[in-house]
């Protein structure tokens, strides 16, 4: 990558490349970016997410209960094969439950509210705080590995059942829990700006997810269940995904920084609005300072604020991104992959990908594969 070229006008430019034509619109028409097209780079970066997957399970318990929650690494390959991260959520569908991390104070959950733990941690799940948990086993995981999902599982104390001996105890507490496969490429600044547990209260335009939840998990574990429950669950709970972000980054605070911030932020939100629509364009700091009405050094120093990285290490690992999702996708030449997102020459492009992956393209491709 040919950083520090030096433009026509005297502009420091962070890339010689041509313009990409593989990713979505043009430089030209990318200067017109409007608020409402800064707010839909989110779902520019969730399309690189690709979430698949979703095992879960419908969970009655009993007055008092705790359960521990492995971290997703322990049981990745058994609930999600192939997925470059797991993702664990549990939704509240009636009583009362707590969610916690080592170390951090408890979350108290209402019916309706969802719990993600986008990082992967190892948590705790119970009645209240305080109550000793029933210790994670694989061997429950593996009994019912091949059995289809959502599968009915009951707790109560010490005792696990699943399936047709997991009775129900009525008036206790009913949570659907599962699991969201998606990838997990070099850089994807979405997951790197979830926090280890996110909660994301039912109140307000949440309301519907419970219902969602709550048909799914019984229309297809109870005796009503039928052809395409399996696919829908799934669906629903990707969906539960992207609507957990969105009401997420609506509830930020004032002062919140990382990506999520500066894709709400009005003037940083341009230049990243700028940056997805045409992330192989040669973008220095002039042309997306003015975009965001500001002058060079107060656009890069309120960038650096909200995101931690220059623009132009932003813009270097999100290549890497679509890079990455690009050699995941097929055979396309590592030269033609490089031109897409903004290499003059695969050199370059390899040296770069090198440099924030540990390995060349073509090996990382190759291990994707397998």
């Amino acid at each position: 990558m040919a950083t520090g070229s030096t433009s026509s006008t005297g502009s420091t430019s962070f890339t010689s490349a041509t313009s990409v034509t593989g990713f979505n619109r043009s430089a030209s028409s990318a200067g017109n970016t409007s608020a409402a097209g800064a707010s839909d780079t989110l779902s520019d970066v969730l399309r690189t997410v690709r979430l698949r997957g979703a095992v879960f399970y419908a969970v009655n318990v009993g007055p008092e209960w705790a359960v521990e929650a492995p971290a997703s690494a322990e049981v990745a390959a058994m609930v999600v094969p192939g997925a470059g991260r797991v993702i664990e959520y549990h939704v509240l569908i009636e009583g009362t439950a707590w969610a916690s991390l080592p170390g951090q104070p408890p979350v108290r959950l209402a019916p309706g509210d969802v719990v993600m733990f986008p990082q992967g941690d190892a948590h705790v799940m119970a009645s209240a705080p305080g109550v000793p948990p029933l210790p994670f086993s694989m061997d429950w995981m593996r009994a019912t590995h091949e059995l289809p999902k959502p599968l009915p599982l009951a707790i109560h104390g010490n005792d696990l059942a699943w399936g047709d001996a997991a009775r129900r105890t009525d008036g206790r507490s009913d949570i659907v829990c599962g699991f969201l496969g998606c990838d997990h490429g070099p850089f994807n600044p979405l997951l790197e700006a979830l926090p280890r547990l996110l909660h994301v209260p039912a109140d307000g335009d949440g309301a519907w997810l419970r219902q969602a939840m709550l048909q799914a998990a019984c229309g297809v574990c109870g005796p009503g269940g039928g052809p395409g429950g399996g696919a829908l669950a799934e669906r629903i709970s990707e969906t539960m995904f992207i609507d957990a972000v969105r009401r997420h980054a609506s509830r930020l605070p004032d002062h919140a920084t990382g990506w999520l911030a500066g894709l709400r932020d009005r003037q940083v939100g341009r230049a990243l609005a700028l940056i997805h629509a045409d992330p192989g364009h040669p973008w220095n700091v002039a042309q997306l300072a003015a975009a965001a009405a500001l002058s060079r050094s107060a656009f890069c120093e309120r960038f650096a604020r909200l995101l931690g990285v220059s623009p132009a290490r932003y813009l270097a690992r999100w290549r890497m991104e679509l890079a990455a999702t690009l050699l995941r996708q097929g055979q396309a030449p590592v030269a033609s992959i490089a031109f897409q997102v903004g290499y003059e020459s695969e050199a370059a492009f390899t040296r770069a990908f090198a440099r924030l992956v540990g390995m060349p393209p073509s090996r990382w491709r190759a291990t994707q594969l397998q």
